[in-house]
């Protein structure tokens, strides 16, 4: 398989669990690869035989922007779940960052796999 990867998609979005983060919007950023063939698109040269990136980062924002989880676990699992159902991705690796969540820390999230790679 192939990968196409979408990497540092900022979105604001309402996450947290405590009272003062229900109230705001705290920025994620995305990083995905998500398993392709693009063989098929290489020879035609058509957008239509791809995997629209753009669509997929369109879609996100505007998910995750009206989103309003309390944990990342939850997020990080919706947007999977989008990715692999609405534009026929076998597999994807997904990195959520909840930049400033720990103190002292410049990262902190997860890293989900869901999918079959091959």
């Amino acid at each position: 398989m192939d990968i196409i990867y979408l990497n540092d998609l900022c979105i604001d979005t309402v996450i947290g669990v405590y009272d003062w983060e229900r109230r705001v919007k705290q920025k994620i950023i995305i990083d995905l690869e998500m398993a392709t063939d693009i063989r098929k698109a290489a020879a035609s040269d058509k957008l239509d035989d791809t995997l629209n990136y753009k669509a997929v980062a369109k879609r996100l924002i505007d998910f995750v922007g009206q989103s309003d989880y309390e944990l990342v676990e939850t997020l990080a699992e919706r947007i999977t779940e989008i990715v692999l159902n609405e534009f026929n991705v076998p597999w994807v690796k997904l990195r959520l960052n909840k930049q400033g969540a720990v103190r002292g820390a410049r990262d902190v999230g997860i890293i989900i796999e869901r999918g079959n790679r091959y």
